[in-house]
């Protein structure tokens, strides 16, 4: 017997907690049934459409995309890292990995925004949400995986539910700042045009919100591709399995070889995220490059239409034909 239990008795929480979840298997099965199809579904087909595209063809896409929001040295290396990947035989594990976290990315950013604008509108639902973001944020990656099992059984599923869960606080967080830090002069100049809150968020504090928006993005991406590798404890398909294959058995090429396919998913996720949140600072780009040339042939065109004006407008006389004319007229 502890001595401290006749002071502080014994509070059995795992077992509230344990008691919760089987209360939950028990008498909301269909919900979990629900969304473990659901959630099957968009990460399979998504496997399958990734796979299915020729690792050329998509390596080109990819260095396409790269050049066009980034750069060509970006592009460049994206050929470079995923030939690397392509050679190392982890091509169809990464985009297995490449599909999960897409999918917990865009249903954890459905989620985020939404709550990351309530939060930042109303002071008493920031009270609420932020201290369950901090119990989310620190609680340890590996503790998620045990209720997900329980009530998904192991696979991909409860790996895409746990990575959600762990990836969700950045992008609430970094939408709650990046509203409250739009301007407030501007948003007074918008009430007194008469704009309604739907416009003035609409219009104002989400467009100015974007770069800090996207940096919570861009970290949602990041906890969800780390959290996808630990979901392979789990069953969870991809490069994840791979390291833990390799750990198993002490197979030391495998897990390098793993560990650098999951970088390099990092580095073109993180890179092409951030210039997605600052696009006005990669002048090389194509997109840049595009709107560097559609403005210069507008102002071509618009040169050419002045100075066809003036060629087309009537002259005034000159002085000397005026005082020609009035010499004229006096004689």
């Amino acid at each position: 017997m502890n001595p401290d239990e006749s002071i502080i008795p014994a509070i059995p929480i795992g077992d509230w907690v344990e008691s919760a979840i089987d209360w939950l298997t028990e008498n909301v099965g269909w919900l979990f049934d629900a969304i473990k199809l659901i959630f099957t579904f968009l990460v399979e087909n998504l496997t399958l459409g990734l796979t299915g595209i020729a690792p050329i063809a998509l390596i080109i896409i990819c260095a396409l995309l790269a050049w066009a929001v980034r750069s060509w040295k970006f592009a460049i290396g994206t050929v470079v890292m995923f030939a690397l990947v392509l050679s190392m035989g982890q091509w169809v594990h990464m985009m297995e990995t490449t599909a999960l976290v897409l999918v917990a990315t865009v249903i954890a950013v459905v989620i985020a925004i939404p709550v990351g604008v309530l939060a930042a509108r109303n002071r008493v639902v920031s009270a609420i949400v932020r201290p369950i973001l901090d119990f989310m944020q620190t609680m340890p990656a590996f503790v998620y995986l045990i209720p997900a099992v329980t009530m998904f059984s192991i696979g991909v599923v409860p790996g895409m539910v746990a990575t959600i869960i762990f990836a969700l606080p950045p992008g609430v967080r970094m939408t709650e700042l990046g509203i409250r830090q739009v301007d407030g002069e501007t948003v007074e100049a918008g009430e007194a045009f008469g704009a309604t809150p739907w416009q003035i968020l609409r219009g104002i504090q989400l467009p100015l919100a974007v770069p800090t928006i996207m940096a919570g993005v861009n970290q949602v991406i990041m906890l969800a591709l780390s959290m996808g590798v630990i979901a392979g404890m789990i069953g969870a398909p991809g490069l994840g399995k791979q390291v833990v294959q390799a750990i198993s058995s002490l197979d030391l090429p495998l897990g390098v070889e793993a560990g650098l396919s999951v970088v390099f998913l990092a580095v073109f996720l993180d890179r092409l995220t951030a210039a997605l949140g600052t696009p006005n600072q990669y002048g090389s780009s194509l997109i840049a490059l595009a709107r560097k040339a559609r403005g210069n042939r507008a102002k071509k065109s618009a040169s050419g239409a002045s100075a066809s004006s003036s060629a087309n407008a009537p002259s005034a006389p000159s002085g000397s034909a005026v005082a020609s004319a009035s010499a004229d007229s006096n004689a």
